[in-house]
């Protein structure tokens, strides 16, 4: 669960990855980004999409990667994560995930930010902006194009283009078009 067969389809998801980012698809700019840590949050996703191939050579190079930088940034995504095609990493710092999340497409995750505690975790939507500071505790959903406002405390399911914020999070409109997701990755 979780894991992908090999990696040729990880570097499509390392690919989704880098555009997020706004940069252009170029080989030689992923790699060197990955290797010398450029832009540290991509280089988290690119060994942590690595990691996910549970066979190769890369494999426990990766594995090595994606702890050291685990440790390194204090970020916790465990590789039998489901994270669809487009992560974007803000500020890269204090992220947790459980591993029973599953987060779709074109998904921001920001800095300090909690997603689970125990038992199972939230089902993230497509084009979905997660603000800093929030704490998603609770097996909730989060619909497409929904914002989560910097502080909040989810516990209730989010409904899609919804913007939500507070201790616990209310819905504060529904105009939210996922506005806060640039650079989306076409699939």
């Amino acid at each position: 669960m979780g894991y992908l067969p090999n990696y040729a389809i990880a570097w499509k998801y390392i690919k989704s990855d880098f555009v997020r980012y706004g940069y252009s698809l170029d080989s030689k700019k992923i790699v060197l980004n990955a290797l010398f840590a450029l832009n540290h949050c991509f280089t988290y996703s690119f060994w942590f999409r690595l990691a996910k191939v549970k066979t190769g050579l890369l494999y426990p190079l990766a594995k090595i990667m994606h702890r050291r930088l685990s440790r390194k940034y204090g970020i916790q995504i465990p590789v039998n994560t489901e994270i669809g095609f487009g992560l974007y990493i803000g500020h890269g710092v204090g992220l947790i995930i459980n591993p029973t999340a599953k987060i779709g497409n074109n998904v921001n995750l920001s800095q300090f930010t909690t997603i689970g505690a125990h038992g199972k975790a939230a089902n993230i939507g497509d084009n979905v902006y997660i603000g800093p500071s929030v704490c998603i505790v609770n097996e909730v959903n989060i619909g497409n194009n929904s914002t989560i406002g910097a502080g909040a405390v989810v516990v209730k399911d989010v409904p899609d283009f919804a913007t939500a914020a507070g201790v616990p999070a209310k819905i504060i409109n529904y105009n939210s078009t996922g506005e806060l997701v640039n650079n989306r990755f076409k699939l």
